[in-house]
């Protein structure tokens, strides 16, 4: 039973949600703070598009094996201590690929250092789904679009940071060290205000017949996780493929400079972001599976008009769409995953793993066909991915309110005060004491 003690200390839904929030944004701002500085580790290697393409794939197979591992970090420590080994991978990762960069330890150094910066990435990835599916729950509506346009913010910082550093001329291991240690630290630090959501997964919030306790491998014999899988696949490489290759495909493909090519990644970023704003309303009207296919239609529009047209404006508008078209995907999977509390920490480590493939296939695929027929013609094989995401769109249903006991398209559990704990009761029998107590740290206020 929990005790009145436990209920007065843990911090508020507000709390948790606002730190939640700042992971997002610190996340994003990592990855961008590599992805800004891609033209200036080419030039510093000398690279081909094939050889950049395989340097990326160090990042993806450090990802991949943190998503492997993350359901079993989460699911045995908790999403806090998640984000904290995460952060450690994340600053010791992007500190040695800047050093690598600048003082020349050539391919290898860099690709060993990425892999630790994508366990990071990927751990961390896997913790601040699982907190803010949590989150999102207690609140009672759809967030999750807003943590992930959080995501897009750091990435759109980054990005801008990466532009303007590319601009004075900033070497790349000052640049990295700075921001891995200081974004680090903020994470270690903001996840105090963390709730435990192996605690709240431990309520019976739903009667549905599921066996527990569910193997953290049987998920995957689920064809819902499966097919939310391939939207995530589908989504992710939309957004991944923009990541990595845009710059690149502005320089080469449309006669940019190497900081024009920055600029335009930013133009996608800040597209994505609006997206994720906006989105969250459109979600709880219509639900998940119209606003992912109404998605998925305008992604391969914008992708077609940046690669198909040849006026740089133009094909700018493109960008716009893409990235408004990617924009909630990939957040309305890790939700579609989540929406079972008992089986969240491991279906989102699956669904995040099967995204991630695209982050591990596509980035040497793409570079292989632009390497013969150019980087704008390699991102046509984004167009296959993103209609199988179309068309897989209706398994990110809503659960039924019969399964869930709620109503609506939102969230599967009932909309809580954004003051309540974030360490209810587990138990039928401790209801009472627990509210009587929240009542009393409520006064205490």
């Amino acid at each position: 039973m929990t005790t009145a003690s436990a209920i007065t200390t843990a911090p508020s839904t507000r709390a948790w949600r606002n730190a939640v929030f700042v992971v997002f944004t610190l996340s994003g701002l990592d990855i961008a703070t590599w992805l800004g500085r891609i033209p200036s580790v080419r030039d510093e290697l000398s690279a081909s598009t094939l050889t950049m393409g395989l340097l990326v794939v160090g990042m993806s197979v450090g990802s991949i094996a943190g998503l492997t591992f993350a359901g079993h970090i989460v699911g045995k420590l908790g999403a806090k201590r998640g984000v904290q080994i995460a952060a450690v991978c994340l600053a010791l990762g992007l500190v040695m690929a800047g050093i690598s960069v600048s003082l020349g330890w050539g391919f290898a150094a860099i690709w060993i250092s990425l892999i630790a910066f994508g366990f990071g990435n990927g751990l961390c990835d896997v913790s601040m789904n699982v907190t803010g599916a949590t989150a999102e729950r207690l609140g009672g509506r759809t967030i999750m679009p807003l943590f992930h346009a959080a995501f897009s913010l750091g990435t759109l910082a980054g990005a801008g940071l990466g532009a303007l550093a590319e601009r004075l001329e900033v070497p790349v291991a000052l640049h990295f060290i700075v921001l891995g240690i200081l974004t680090s630290l903020a994470m270690v630090t903001v996840v105090r205000w963390f709730g435990d959501e192996r605690v709240i997964e431990a309520e019976a919030t739903d009667t549905s017949p599921v066996p527990l306790p569910v193997s953290r491998w049987a998920v995957w014999r689920q064809p819902s996780t499966l097919l939310i899988g391939v939207i995530v696949l589908g989504m992710a490489l939309a957004e991944g493929s923009a990541n990595d290759w845009l710059p690149l495909a502005m320089i080469d493909g449309h006669g940019l400079e190497n900081d024009g090519g920055s600029a335009v990644l930013t133009v996608f970023l800040a597209a994505m972001t609006a997206g994720r704003v906006a989105g969250s309303p459109l979600i709880d009207r219509f639900g998940r599976v119209p606003v992912l296919r109404a998605s998925a239609a305008v992604a391969v529009v914008g992708l077609g008009m940046l690669i198909f047209v040849p006026s740089v404006p133009l094909a700018i508008v493109g960008v716009v769409l893409w990235g408004l078209g990617a924009s909630l995907g990939f957040p309305m999977g890790m939700s579609a995953a989540a929406d079972d509390p008992r089986t969240a920490a491991a279906r989102v480590s699956a669904v995040a793993t099967i995204g991630y493939v695209a982050f591990l296939a596509g980035p040497p695929i793409i570079g292989l066909v632009g390497e013969h027929f150019g980087l704008l013609h390699g991102l046509l094989i984004v167009f296959v991915f993103i209609i199988a995401a179309g068309l897989a769109s209706g398994a990110a249903r809503e659960r039924t309110p019969e399964a869930t006991g709620t109503t609506g398209a939102g969230p599967s559990l009932p909309a809580r005060n954004d003051e309540t704990d974030a360490t209810h009761e587990t138990d039928a029998t401790s209801r009472t004491d627990a509210t009587s107590a929240t009542g009393a740290r409520r006064d205490a206020r």
